[in-house]
């Protein structure tokens, strides 16, 4: 493994991580009493804000010097779909089938990015990297027939908001790969448009539907969702640091992310026992995964 690979390797394991246990948070706060909106918009405001106090300490009125409206136009759509769109359906998966099988189920994203980074930006697609996606959506597969998940029980057709999560998701690392590869904005700055244009749109979405009584939820959910908005605060600067190397391919950097359900398992299994159920099933299915990111990285 060449070093640019390696420190493409380390930098996509960084959100794995992170947002392996941000579910733990996010299934803490639902289960408080938080609603899916609600929890978008703190999340989106608390790692907004952070990225702009970083940018006004450390690059000042240099900032966004290369910015273009091809920029905002490709960073702009990947916040809308994958920080508005995607963070709402992300947080009623969670609510619905539980922050471990809704996290599992968002790792099909890997075989969305890649193909569609395959047709559009034309990465390569060799044989062990087809079958290690294969076998990590059979992984996935079984996953969902593991009996695992939320402890209340779920249905078949709650199955569609992970899906739904994990297709925007995959739209948008797309996205951000193309703009971090054509256009000269650093990480910080490319990861700060696509946050504040999906705060707009998250804004956008609530004056035109509930307006601010989504926002009338319990003090609790709120502690919770603002955790979850400090993690993934580093998670998304890490994400497109990683995607912003020569060596950060979509069917690289995308499967590494998409082990974050192998460290959503084992925190779920210690921090939700009175919320999820971890069985064997689950814990044969991400074994799976892993042996198919393997498959991938290689």
């Amino acid at each position: 493994m060449t070093s640019a690979t390696a420190e493409v390797v380390a930098l996509a394991l960084i959100p794995a991580l992170l947002w392996g246990f941000t579910p733990i948070f996010d299934k803490r706060g639902m289960a408080a009493g938080g609603g899916s909106v609600q929890a978008s918009l703190v999340v989106v405001v608390v790692d907004s804000a952070i990225y702009w106090l970083v940018i006004a300490a450390l690059d000042g009125r240099s900032a966004f010097a290369g910015l273009t409206t091809e920029a905002i136009a490709i960073f702009g759509f990947a916040g809308v779909v994958g920080t508005a769109l995607g963070r709402i359906t992300i947080f009623v998966g969670v609510d619905k089938v539980g922050a471990s099988l809704n996290s599992a189920i968002l790792s099909t994203r890997p075989l969305f990015a890649t193909l569609i980074a395959l047709v559009f930006l034309g990465e390569p697609l060799g044989p062990v990297t087809g079958a290690g996606i294969l076998v990590l959506v059979a992984g996935l597969a079984i996953l969902t027939v593991s009996k695992g998940g939320d402890i209340g029980g779920w249905q078949p057709r709650d199955l569609l908001w992970p899906i739904a999560a994990a297709a925007t998701f995959a739209v948008a690392n797309v996205s951000r790969r193309y703009g971090m590869t054509e256009t000269p904005l650093s990480a910080l700055e490319a990861v700060t448009i696509n946050e504040t244009v999906g705060l707009i749109a998250l804004v956008a979405f609530v004056v035109a539907t509930d307006g601010l009584d989504v926002l009338d939820r319990p003090r609790e959910s709120y502690q919770y969702f603002v955790g979850s908005g400090l993690l993934t605060t580093v998670a998304m600067l890490s994400l497109m640091a990683a995607l912003g190397l020569d060596a950060g391919r979509i069917a690289i950097v995308d499967p590494l992310v998409a082990t974050a359900p192998l460290f959503t398992l084992l925190f779920a299994a210690v921090l939700l026992r009175d919320l999820e159920r971890v069985t064997k099933g689950v814990v044969a299915g991400a074994t799976l995964v892993v042996v198919g990111v393997a498959l991938i990285t290689v």
